[in-house]
């Protein structure tokens, strides 16, 4: 086979998922890491602020944005967990990554999914440990490890998350008969590592891939997580 053929067959698209919110923005520091090693990189951007746009809509999008691609890695951050399993039923990929995400269960609810796996409870037992507040806010749990220059020139004002979505079911049936890796930050304050590593083993039987990093990973160590996704997608093509 001649060798550019060859190395086509092997480059591979990731789509990439954003967690609450849906800001495509949010994988900026990774999309070109990618890039740089000559695969494609698709950031998704999702309407979060629309309560009349639901999970399945969600997953509408990224199939939409998938196309006919032969070689994708779907990546799911966060609350990007929930979308996944609906695009891996209606379409075909040759990988599943989720990062520091939501795992649901068949027909679970994101709002169900808290109290169904504590999430919550491990959040706080994490913080009197390590001694940070167990009380709720974006500095402490999600901007502790990103960069100042990172936020400064990011967006003027970060996309919330429409409340309706939490209510929705995750209508599949089960996960896909995939590689499915789960990669989580070891200083991930909002899910902490060992709950991931519960959730994870609990609900795909599977180990978790630590990195360095909090949960907004790809603002906080972009190299760290490209590295792994490249690495992941090289047992997957």
């Amino acid at each position: 086979m001649p060798k550019e053929l060859d190395d086509r067959r092997n480059e591979a698209s990731f789509v990439l998922i954003p967690g609450a919110g849906g800001m495509a923005w949010y994988w900026h520091r990774v999309t070109p890491l990618l890039e740089q090693a000559h695969h494609e990189a698709i950031a998704i951007d999702l309407p979060g602020d629309d309560g009349a746009v639901g999970l399945d809509a969600y997953a509408d999008i990224v199939i939409r944005a998938i196309g006919e691609r032969p070689n994708v890695v779907l990546v799911a951050q966060s609350l990007g967990g929930f979308t996944a399993p609906l695009v891996c039923a209606r379409r075909a990929v040759k990988m599943l990554v989720l990062v520091n995400a939501m795992i649901p269960q068949p027909g679970e609810t994101p709002a169900a999914w808290w109290g169904n796996t504590g999430a919550v409870a491990a959040r706080v037992a994490a913080a009197t440990a390590g001694g940070y507040s167990a009380e709720f806010d974006l500095s402490t749990y999600f901007l502790h490890d990103v960069p100042d220059w990172v936020l400064r020139h990011g967006p003027s004002r970060q996309r919330d998350q429409a409340e309706a979505i939490f209510s929705q079911p995750c209508r599949f049936d089960h996960w896909p008969r995939i590689p499915i890796r789960v990669i989580a930050s070891a200083e991930d304050r909002f899910f902490p590592l060992e709950f991931q590593r519960r959730v994870a083993g609990d609900r795909l039987s599977t180990e978790v891939d630590a990195i360095p990093g909090g949960h907004l990973v790809a603002l906080s160590h972009p190299k760290a997580l490209a590295d792994r996704l490249l690495r992941l997608s090289r047992d997957a093509l």
